[in-house]
């Protein structure tokens, strides 16, 4: 079995930093951690160093080729935003996408693809600030700006840098299943996970204090029982905060509400249990806080787009070929 080909493209002035982002993620061996090793490519349209926006130089070692085998493609980041698509890479974006390959735009790479036609009358986000500018150049765009990142199927796209690093991990959680993704954002010491739905504002704490202290510890049990029921307003209570000032305080610590932050727990660790045990559905639902398989279900279908007994076919069969991929 190949290992999958991640071709990122680069280009004259784009920052090392957006161009680390899919190098962070699918760049390094990581078969230690249940993933297949990533035949990871950087590549330009032109055979020459490109120059950064940062001072430095960078030699690509691969031409725009390496879009035509690529199962995923990633334009990192992007530039000249009004100025039309070159016609080279148009046309190496348009024949990936029409043999099936992962298309994924990251921050204003979403730009380029927009600028190849691919998201006409499709869902895109793309950096907060930038998002009128893409709507005014791309009026068919259904854009929004309030988002982490957008998964529409074939296509993906994200806010800014650290979003990036969200959607790199759900594009990875998505293929090769929750735990591996898992362990990846524990080597990296990122977030595990955060839902794409999330907000692209949010405010942390900006100095550790006894109440959010206990705020974290609150989350932590949660984390801890998901199989318990928790109600906001214990929750908030242990947290030591009215129900109205721990709803206020979760939104702006986390990007969310308390109810759907507590269901992507749920399915996350739903999820794990899938792939690592062979327990059957109605328990996975119980030991995750659905209480019933049924319940599991819908949340699958509305989260993940798929059925749980589907996600175990599927990364089950994932762990196997891992597993191949390491012993060769």
């Amino acid at each position: 079995m190949k290992n999958p080909i991640i071709a990122a493209v680069a280009f004259d002035g784009i920052s090392p930093f957006h161009l680390s982002v899919p190098c962070l993620v699918f760049g390094t061996d990581r078969t230690n951690l249940g993933l297949p090793r990533f035949d990871f490519r950087v590549c330009a349209m032109d055979e020459r160093p490109i120059h950064t926006d940062a001072g430095l130089s960078i030699v690509v070692p691969h031409g725009l080729s390496a879009l035509d085998e690529a199962d995923i493609v990633i334009i990192p980041s992007w530039k000249d935003l009004e100025a039309p698509l070159a016609a080279p890479l148009k046309d190496a974006l348009q024949r990936a996408h029409r043999r099936g390959a992962l298309i994924v735009g990251l921050c204003l790479g979403t730009f380029a693809i927009a600028g190849a036609g691919l998201l006409a009358g499709r869902k895109a986000t793309t950096h907060w600030a930038y998002t009128d500018r893409l709507q005014a150049l791309y009026p068919d765009i259904a854009i929004d700006a309030d988002v982490l990142y957008i998964d529409d199927g074939d296509i993906v796209t994200s806010a800014g840098v650290a979003a990036g690093l969200d959607c790199c991990l759900h594009i990875v959680r998505a293929r090769y299943g929750a735990e591996a993704a898992l362990r990846l954002a524990r080597h990296v010491v990122l977030s595990p996970h955060r839902q794409g739905g999330q907000a692209q504002f949010i405010e942390r704490p900006l100095a550790p204090t006894p109440n959010a202290d206990r705020f974290s510890r609150a989350l932590d049990q949660v984390r801890a029982t998901l199989g318990e029921p928790h109600s906001l307003d214990s929750v908030a209570d242990a947290a030591g905060l009215t129900r109205r000032t721990f709803t206020r305080r979760f939104q702006k610590s986390i990007g969310t509400s308390f109810g759907d932050w507590l269901a992507d727990q749920r399915v996350a660790l739903a999820q794990r249990l899938l792939e690592q045990t062979d327990k059957s559905m109605d328990i996975v639902a119980f030991e995750a806080g659905f209480g019933s398989a049924t319940s599991l279900r819908q949340h699958f279908a509305t989260r993940l787009r798929t059925s749980p007994v589907r996600y175990r076919r599927e990364f089950s069969k994932t762990a196997q070929n891992a597993g191949a991929l390491i012993g060769a």
